[in-house]
C-alpha cells in the first residue's frame, strides 16, 4: 500500500462534499466553521474545495462537480489531507469522473466514513492507504466538543508515523445522532462496557479491509463490483453501520453474502462496530456463529464486536491495508503499523 505523508503543523486540509452537500446550507454553516476551527486549533490550515459549499441541490444534480473537487484536492500541491464533510448515499455517482492517474501520482490522506466508503474502495484498488474515520460535521464538529477519544486518534493517526498500537476502548459512547440546527444540543453518553466476544480463539494477523453494508452493492460504472475476493484474503475485516439499520436480519444477510461469495472462507478475523443500544447481544452472536461456525466450519476465527468506530461517537481510525492483530482470548485489537509515512 502507498502511504501518504504525515501531517505537520501549518499543513493544509481540504474539505470536500462527496455525498451530501449540506455543509454549504446557511443553517449548517456554523457547524462547518466549528469543525474548521477545531482543525485550526491543531495547527492546520483549512480550505474548502471549490464546489463543496454550493449546497445540497447543486451538488446532488452535479456529481461531476463533486468528483472535480476530489481531483482538485489530490492535484493541489498545497493540500496534504482531504476530509469529507459528511456522508450520505450518493458518492457512487462520482466514479465515472475520477482519474486513477491523478490519485496514484498524488497520494495524500483521505479520511471519512459512511458513504465515503465508495472513495475508499476506489483508492484501495489503486493501492493507496486511506482512512475510515472522522467526517468534519459528524465527528470533528460534534456539538459541544470534539470528543477527546476521537481527537486523540486523529492526532495519533495523522501526525505520527509510528505504529498505532493497541486500540483501547473508550470509557463512554453514544449512539445519538447530530443536530445541525440546535447549537445547544448535546449527545447523551453512556458507560462503555468494552468489546463483546462472539467466537474464536488465539491471535490472528491480517490487513485491514472493510466498511458498511455498501460493500455488498457498490459497483463500478461498467457494472463490476468494486470489491474483489483478493481484498478479503488474509484480512481482518471491519464492519459497522448506522446502529438502527444494523438489525439482526440485515447483519445475517451481510454474513451470508460473505460466505456465498467465498470471502468468509479467506478472512482471518472480524471486528464489528457498535450495533446499537440493545441490552442483550446474544441473538446477534448466535446468528453469526450459525453462519461462520456451523455453516462454514470456521469456529476458530476471532470475531469481536462493539468497537469504537463508524456511526457512533467517539471513534478511532482504520487505515485500509494496514497490518493489524486480533486476539480472541484477551479481546485485544492492535494496528501494527502507521498509516502515514
Amino acid at each position: 500500500m502507498i502511504k501518504p505523508a504525515k501531517l505537520d503543523k501549518g499543513d493544509t486540509v481540504a474539505t470536500i462534499s462527496p455525498s451530501w452537500g449540506c455543509a454549504g446550507v446557511p443553517r449548517v454553516l456554523w457547524q462547518y466553521r466549528l469543525g474548521c476551527q477545531r482543525l485550526i486549533d491543531l495547527g492546520l490550515r483549512v480550505t474548502a474545495a471549490p464546489n463543496s459549499m454550493r449546497g445540497t441541490s447543486y451538488l446532488h444534480k452535479n456529481p461531476q462537480a463533486r468528483a472535480e473537487d476530489l481531483m482538485w484536492a489530490f492535484e493541489n500541491k498545497k493540500v496534504k489531507a482531504i476530509i469529507a464533510n459528511i456522508g450520505g448515499n450518493d458518492s457512487e455517482r462520482l466514479l465515472p469522473y475520477l482519474s486513477e492517474e491523478t490519485i496514484v501520482h498524488n497520494p495524500k490522506i483521505l479520511c471519512g466514513y459512511s458513504d465515503v466508503l465508495t472513495l475508499h474502495l476506489y483508492c484501495h484498488r489503486l493501492g493507496l492507504m486511506t482512512f475510515y474515520g472522522d467526517n468534519l460535521l459528524t465527528t470533528i464538529a460534534e456539538n459541544g466538543r470534539w470528543h477527546p477519544y476521537s481527537r486523540h486518534w486523529f492526532q495519533k493517526t495523522f501526525f505520527h508515523d509510528s505504529p498505532l498500537g493497541v486500540i483501547v476502548p473508550s470509557s463512554e459512547w453514544s449512539g445519538d445522532g447530530d443536530s445541525r440546527i440546535d447549537k445547544s444540543y448535546r449527545k447523551v453518553y453512556i458507560p462503555n462496557r468494552g468489546c463483546r466476544y462472539i467466537q474464536g480463539r488465539g491471535t490472528v494477523n491480517g490487513r485491514l479491509f472493510g466498511g458498511h453494508e455498501g460493500l455488498c452493492s457498490i459497483r463500478m460504472p461498467n457494472g463490476a463490483a468494486l470489491v474483489e475476493k483478493r481484498y478479503f484474503e488474509d484480512s481482518i475485516l471491519f464492519f459497522e453501520d448506522i446502529p438502527e439499520f444494523c438489525t439482526l436480519e440485515r447483519l445475517a444477510k451481510f454474513f451470508a453474502w460473505l460466505g456465498e461469495n467465498g470471502f468468509l472462507q479467506v478472512i482471518k478475523g472480524i471486528i464489528i462496530g457498535k450495533i446499537g443500544m440493545q441490552s442483550s447481544f446474544q441473538a446477534y452472536s448466535e446468528m453469526i456463529r450459525s453462519i461462520v461456525t456451523v455453516k462454514y466450519n470456521r469456529p476458530d476465527m476471532p470475531i469481536i464486536s462493539d468497537f469504537n468506530f463508524g456511526h457512533t461517537s467517539p471513534m478511532f481510525i482504520l487505515p485500509y491495508g494496514a497490518q493489524a492483530s486480533l486476539n480472541a482470548d484477551t479481546l485485544q485489537f492492535s494496528i501494527l503499523e502507521s498509516g502515514v509515512s
